[in-house]
């Protein structure tokens, strides 16, 4: 890919380049308007996003000072039609920087984040514009809507008030400053997971270490450290979860020690990606901003027009439930434990054991191996014999491959 200049960041750079066109600003003329990925570059991001930001504010604009009544067309449709080119960029850049992400993406997310919050604060706290949709949501009931169009109407309402609509100018402002100040630091704890979870592999010098694992992933562990300049030794990369699946198979008990510890603490160990003040700073900005607008905590903020609804809600839930699952987990600690005992381990259950005993009970109790199963679980083999078999089987829905539409990784697949 080709990295981007300085320059790339007016908005008109791709678009007046006969060189180098910017695939973004103009819709796709593939099939569905799949993104053409083999023509994408990274320097074409941010001009793109940018325009259509600036593209967007001016349709809001001319929404929000349309000198006829507000009618849903000329409102709700008119802000639907709105920004195109934004959603086109962006869309294709949240997707490739999520899935194949490189430093100069991350480079882009992190300048990006705050403009677009600031874009987004632009719309949905514009006064004329809300005015607008006020008088729409008053006088729903006499518009003679579908009840598709009704709902999009209160979905905007409710949204612009969950944004801040409402608001005094001082209070406005404020919100302002909370929500770009958030926008970058989530951009920055989701890149510290990264680069954390990156430099965190954990070497092993020797190959009697690794006993438990296959051959295949005893050779990945090995290429895995050529590729981080530790010949001759082992690397064990970590998972971007909590358990981390070498721990089910290694009998090595120290090894499990460190890669448990390693996974469990990850950004918070010091250095250049610990996320723990960015964390306290994000719960205290979360905070401020539920109060301004009107809610009890950041909590009740997020639930309100969720399926749960309230915190009380949700506490009850996990109330209701702890109990059992608790003696649940005190069952299989006693049945793990047993199986210690019985091999005369010597020690005490501890976190890093768990995976591996359970497997260990399972295969006494059940005569159940889950390595046995991992081949059937491969990926293609679930995707093409397993989910869209059962999508043809049950709601008539074929699928066809489309192997003609680029991508951008060899192993990504395409259906149609």
């Amino acid at each position: 890919m080709i990295a981007a200049s300085t320059s790339a960041s007016d908005p008109n750079l791709a678009e007046n380049s006969s060189a180098n066109p910017n695939p973004l600003l103009t819709e796709s003329t593939l099939p569905y308007q799949l993104p053409p990925f083999d023509k994408i570059n990274n320097e074409h991001f941010q001009p793109a996003i940018e325009q259509g930001m600036a593209e967007q504010l001016k349709e809001i604009e001319k929404v929000a000072g349309e000198n006829e009544k507000p009618t849903f067309e000329n409102t709700i449709v008119a802000m639907e039609r709105s920004g195109r080119l934004l959603q086109r960029a962006n869309r294709t850049f949240a997707n490739l920087n999520g899935c194949n992400t490189n430093p100069e993406l991350q480079r882009i997310d992190k300048e990006l984040s705050p403009k677009l919050s600031a874009h987004q604060d632009a719309i949905r706290l514009n006064s004329a514009l809300f005015a607008r949709i006020q008088s729409l949501y008053d006088g729903r009931d006499k518009l003679g809507l579908d009840p598709e169009s009704k709902f999009l109407l209160e979905r905007y309402y409710k949204d612009f008030v969950r944004a801040g609509a409402k608001l005094n100018d001082a209070d406005k402002t404020r919100l302002k400053g909370i929500n770009g100040e958030i926008a970058t630091l989530q951009t920055q704890f989701e890149q510290n997971v990264l680069k954390e979870k990156n430099a965190s592999s954990v070497i092993v010098d020797t190959r009697e270490e690794l006993d438990g694992l296959k051959e295949s992933e005893i050779a990945a562990a090995a290429a895995a450290a050529k590729d981080e300049n530790k010949d001759g030794k082992f690397a064990i990369r970590l998972q971007n979860t909590t358990s981390q699946p070498p721990l089910a198979m290694l009998k090595n008990r120290a090894l499990r020690q460190r890669i448990m510890e390693a996974s469990l603490t990850r950004n918070s160990r010091g250095g250049e990606f610990d996320n723990r003040e960015v964390v306290s700073r994000i719960a205290k900005l979360r905070a401020e901003r539920a109060t301004l607008l009107g809610y009890a905590n950041h909590a009740a903020y997020q639930l309100e027009d969720q399926t749960a609804g309230s915190v009380e809600t949700v506490n009850k839930m996990l109330t209701d439930i702890t109990p059992p699952a608790v003696a649940n987990a005190r069952k299989e600690i006693a049945d793990m434990q047993a199986v210690i005992d019985e091999q005369k381990g010597g020690f005490q259950l501890a976190s890093w054991d768990w995976d591996f005993y359970s497997e260990q009970v399972r295969k006494a109790r059940y005569a159940f191996d889950e390595s046995q199963l991992r081949p059937y679980f491969e990926l293609e083999h679930v995707l093409i014999d397993g989910v869209l078999f059962a999508a043809t089987k049950e709601y008539g829905i074929t699928f066809k491959e489309r192997k003609d539409l680029p991508v951008y990784l060899p192993d990504v697949h395409v259906f149609e």
